[in-house]
C-alpha cells in the first residue's frame, strides 16, 4: 500500500480552516491518510506551525489562530442600544481586530454583565459569527496601566496605580515593542510567573509618560474611558444641520443669556428673568431656563445615542475634556452661542415673592442668546463694576436675575437642603502641560443664582413627568445609614456639639451642627465628617426622593451635553407633549433600568479619573517642593497610617504608621483613629498636624508625608528643637467622645 505524501504546512492550514471541529492530529493524520513513520512528520510539522503562532494547540486539538474555534472563552461586551449583548474573543491572532459576536441568550441562561467571561459555542449565523453560553468563567482579565521596563527576556512593568503593590512580568513576544521607560496599557495574560510575579501582555503603548498632558491620558485608560469616536459617530454628527423653527415656539425675543466660567467648553443653559405683572403674584417672577435640544440630534437607536449611552457623561480633567458627544455637537449646534438661532427645551416658571414654584409650563423652541457672559464678569456687574458689555444689561436683565435669586434663597432657606462648606481646588494649567497654580475656587451669587436655577428647573422636570405619568430617570440620594449619623453624632459630641437623636433626620438638624461649627476651630472636621456620612447620588426610574436638596422629585434636565440621564429626561418631555418622534422610544423604556445603572457606573468612573488625575497634578506640582512643611488637617485614618489634607494646595498625602514611631499602634476602626501601645500617641480624624513632604511620585499621584506635630506638640524624633514634647495620652475627638459616652452610662447606672 503507497504511503500519502506529507502534506504541506499551507495544506495543513488550509484543512484545519475548513475542518474547525476537528483539530486532533489523529483527524489531521486520517484527513491526509498518514501512518506509522508520516505521523512523526506530521507532529514535527504540528509543532513547528504551534512555534511559529500560525496555529494554537488547546489540550489535544489545534486550531487556525485566524478563524474562530467552535468552542471559545468570550469577553461580554456592553449591550447596544437595542439590547442586543455582543462579544468577543479573549484570544485572537487574525488579521485586523477581533470579530464582534452577537451573544445569543435563552430563557434559562444566567444572566451575564459587560467584563465578564464565558465559555462559548460559535456558530456561523446569517449574518455573522454567533454565540450561545456553555457557562460563565468569571469577569475580565485584570487590566493595568504602567511604566515598561525592558529585560533581557521581554520585561517588567511597574503600575501606576497606588493600590497596585505588585510588578507584572512581560514573556518575550508579549512585550508589543514597547521601550524602556514607556507608558503601556497591559491585561493579565497568565497565572503567577517566575518569583511569584503575575503575567502580562502588552495591548497598547502610551508613549512618555513625562510628556506634557500625559496625566489625564493616564486616567482615561487606567479607568477605561472612551476618548475616540468611532467613525460613524463622527459622520452622523458632521452630517447634522441647525434645527429650523418649524412647529416650535419662537423664543427670540426674550433676551436670554448665559453665564458660565471664563474658560467653558459649551454653554448648554440660557436663564431670562422678568417680573410678573400678574396681580395674582405681586413681587414674583417669571424665571425662564432654557436647555440645548440635544434630543434633535441625538435620536434613539443611532449611533450618536449608543455612544452616548456608552460614555454616560463628559469627563472634566485639568487639560482636557472627555465628551460625551462630538465637537460638531458639543461644541456648537448644542451650545448655546450668543447672537446665533439655537433649538431648545425650556421651561417658564412662575415664582413667588417668597421664591416658591407655583406654576410652570414647558416649550419646545428656538432661542437667540444676546450676551455669553463670564460668573466674575456677571458678579461685577451686580456690584456696581459693569464693562463694557454687561453695563447695557445691569437694568434689564441682571438686576432682575439677582432679584429673583434672592427670593428663591428665601424659600431655600425654608427648604433647608444641606449647606455644606467645602472649598473646590482648581488646578491651572500651563502652555507646556506643567502645573501653573493651585486655587481654590471662589464662590460668587452668580455661581448660586446659576445652581439655584438649575434646581428648580429639574423639580419642573420631575414634576411635569409625574403629572404626564411618564416614565423617566430620577436623581436620587437616599438618607444617611443609622450608622454613619452615630458616628458623625460621636464626632459632634466630642467637638463640643450635639446632633438630635431618636427623631426622624432632617437636613435642617445637620444643618444646624454645621452652623454651631462654622467658625470654630472644629469647622471642617464637622464639614467633612458630615460629607462622609452621606450616601452616594445615583440614577433610578423610582422615585426615592433627594434628602441632600430636601426634595421629594428631583431629576436632571439641565446638561444634556455632558449627561445621558438629561436627554432621556429630555426625551420623556417630548414624548410626553407630542412634540416629534424624537422622544423616549420602546427600546428607552424598556431598558430604563439597566441604563439607570450603567450611567450610575459611568459616572463614579469618571469622578474616579477626575480624582486621580488631580492626584497626579498635584503630586507632580509639590515635586520640586519635597522636604518642605505644610500645615494640614487628619482627613482618614486606616490601620496602614493615617492621611492629611494640605492646607495650602487640599492635596492629601499619607503618614505611614511606620514612621511615627516604633512602637505598636492599635487601629481602632470605629472610633477611625490610630492608639499607640506605648505612649498614648492617638491620631484621630480632625487633628491639626504639621508634616514635612518626605515623597512626591507624580506618576501615581502619591505623598508621603512625616508628621512633625500634633495639635501644636511635637512629635518624639521629630527632630524640630525648641519645640514642646508630645504628652502622653494626648487623645482624639472620637476617644473624647467614647469616654463622655461611657462616663453617661455609669452615671445612669447609678442612680
Amino acid at each position: 500500500m503507497t504511503q500519502s505524501p506529507i502534506p504541506t504546512k499551507q495544506q495543513i492550514l488550509d484543512w484545519i480552516a475548513e475542518n474547525p471541529d476537528q483539530g486532533a492530529k489523529r483527524d489531521i493524520a486520517k484527513a491526509f491518510g498518514l501512518k506509522g513513520a508520516a505521523k512523526i512528520e506530521l507532529k514535527r510539522l504540528l509543532k513547528e506551525l504551534s512555534a511559529e503562532g500560525q496555529i494554537t494547540r488547546r489540550k489535544s486539538h489545534y486550531h487556525d489562530q485566524a478563524s474562530l474555534p467552535p468552542v471559545t472563552v468570550l469577553e461580554i461586551l456592553p449591550a447596544d442600544a437595542m439590547g442586543d449583548l455582543w462579544a468577543r474573543p479573549v484570544e485572537w491572532a487574525g488579521p485586523g481586530e477581533a470579530p464582534r459576536i452577537a451573544f445569543l441568550t435563552r430563557r434559562d441562561d444566567p444572566a451575564v454583565g459587560p467584563g465578564e467571561r464565558v465559555l462559548a459555542r460559535i456558530a456561523q449565523g446569517t449574518e455573522g459569527p454567533e454565540a450561545r453560553l456553555i457557562r460563565k468563567l468569571g469577569q475580565a482579565r485584570h487590566r493595568i496601566v504602567g511604566i515598561f521596563r525592558k529585560g533581557a527576556e521581554g520585561g517588567r512593568i511597574t503600575p501606576i496605580d497606588k493600590g497596585e503593590m505588585n510588578e507584572w512580568v512581560v514573556p518575550p513576544g508579549a512585550t508589543n515593542d514597547a521601550r524602556d521607560g514607556e507608558l503601556v496599557e497591559a491585561e493579565q495574560s497568565g497565572p503567577k510567573g517566575r518569583m511569584g510575579l503575575p503575567r502580562a501582555r502588552v495591548i497598547e503603548r502610551l508613549g512618555d509618560p513625562t510628556a506634557p498632558r500625559a496625566v489625564s491620558l493616564i486616567a482615561i485608560h487606567q479607568h477605561g474611558i472612551p476618548d475616540d469616536f468611532p467613525d460613524d459617530v463622527i459622520a452622523e454628527a458632521d452630517a447634522e444641520l441647525p434645527a429650523a423653527l418649524g412647529d416650535r415656539e419662537d423664543l427670540t425675543g426674550l433676551p436670554f443669556v448665559t453665564i458660565d466660567p471664563a474658560d467653558a467648553r459649551d454653554r448648554d443653559d440660557a436663564c431670562f428673568v422678568a417680573p410678573d405683572e400678574d396681580p395674582a403674584n405681586a413681587g414674583g417672577f417669571l424665571l425662564w431656563v432654557a436647555i440645548a435640544d440635544v434630543a434633535h440630534y441625538v435620536r434613539p437607536g443611532s449611533a450618536l445615542d449608543r455612544e452616548a449611552r456608552n460614555r454616560g457623561n463628559s469627563t472634566y480633567f485639568p487639560d482636557r475634556v472627555v465628551p460625551m458627544l462630538p465637537d460638531r455637537l458639543s461644541g456648537d449646534l448644542c451650545s448655546l452661542h450668543e447672537h446665533v438661532p439655537r433649538a431648545v427645551l425650556a421651561v417658564r416658571m412662575k415664582v413667588s415673592a417668597e421664591g416658591r414654584k407655583i406654576a410652570h409650563r414647558f416649550t419646545r423652541g428656538i432661542i437667540r442668546s444676546v450676551a455669553s457672559l463670564e460668573y466674575a464678569q456677571v458678579q461685577a456687574a451686580q456690584d456696581g463694576r459693569p464693562d463694557d458689555k454687561t453695563a447695557p444689561l445691569v437694568a434689564e436683565i441682571i438686576a432682575p436675575i439677582y432679584a429673583c435669586y434672592r427670593a428663591l434663597t428665601r424659600a431655600r432657606a425654608a427648604r433647608q437642603p444641606l449647606d455644606l462648606d467645602l472649598p473646590e481646588r482648581r488646578i491651572e494649567i500651563d502652555e507646556a502641560g506643567k502645573v501653573a497654580s493651585v486655587k481654590f475656587k471662589e464662590r460668587l451669587d452668580a455661581h448660586r443664582l446659576i445652581e439655584e436655577f438649575m434646581v428648580l428647573a429639574n423639580v419642573a422636570a420631575a414634576e411635569e413627568l409625574e403629572r404626564l405619568r411618564r416614565p423617566l430617570l430620577y436623581r436620587v440620594h437616599e438618607e444617611p445609614s443609622p450608622e454613619k449619623i452615630d458616628a458623625l453624632r460621636e464626632v459632634a459630641q466630642a467637638s463640643g456639639f450635639s446632633l438630635a437623636k431618636g427623631q426622624v433626620l432632617k437636613t435642617a438638624h445637620l444643618n444646624r451642627l454645621l452652623s454651631e461649627a462654622e467658625g470654630s476651630e472644629f469647622d471642617e472636621l464637622i464639614n467633612i465628617s458630615t460629607l462622609r456620612s452621606m450616601t452616594q447620588a445615583y440614577y433610578a426610574p423610582q422615585n426615592l426622593g433627594h434628602f441632600g436638596l430636601a426634595l421629594r422629585s428631583y431629576a436632571h434636565f439641565t446638561s444634556p451635553i455632558r449627561r445621558y440621564s438629561d436627554l432621556i429626561v429630555h426625551r420623556a418631555l417630548i414624548a410626553g407633549h407630542g412634540w416629534g418622534k424624537d422622544g423616549l422610544s420602546r427600546d428607552d423604556i424598556a431598558q430604563l433600568e439597566d441604563t439607570a445603572q450603567h450611567i450610575s457606573e459611568t459616572e463614579r468612573r469618571s469622578m474616579a479619573a477626575e480624582r486621580d488625575t488631580t492626584d497626579r497634578y498635584l503630586a507632580a506640582y509639590l515635586s520640586e517642593r519635597v522636604g518642605s512643611e505644610f500645615t494640614g488637617r487628619i482627613s482618614g485614618v486606616q490601620k496602614f497610617g493615617a492621611f492629611v489634607k494640605l492646607d495650602e494646595t487640599g492635596a492629601d498625602g499619607l503618614v505611614p504608621i511606620r514612621s511615627v514611631g516604633r512602637e505598636f499602634f492599635h487601629y481602632d476602626r470605629d472610633a477611625q483613629q490610630l492608639i499607640g501601645a506605648d505612649s498614648g500617641i492617638t491620631l484621630g480624624i480632625g487633628q491639626r498636624v504639621l508634616v514635612r513632604l518626605a515623597e512626591a511620585v507624580p506618576v501615581t499621584g502619591g505623598l508621603e508625608l512625616e508628621l512633625l506635630e500634633l495639635e501644636g506638640q511635637a512629635m518624639p524624633g521629630a527632630g524640630r528643637g525648641g519645640k514642646r514634647p508630645f504628652r502622653p495620652g494626648r487623645k482624639s475627638v472620637a476617644f473624647k467622645a467614647k469616654e463622655r459616652a461611657i462616663s453617661r452610662k455609669v452615671k445612669r447606672s447609678r442612680k
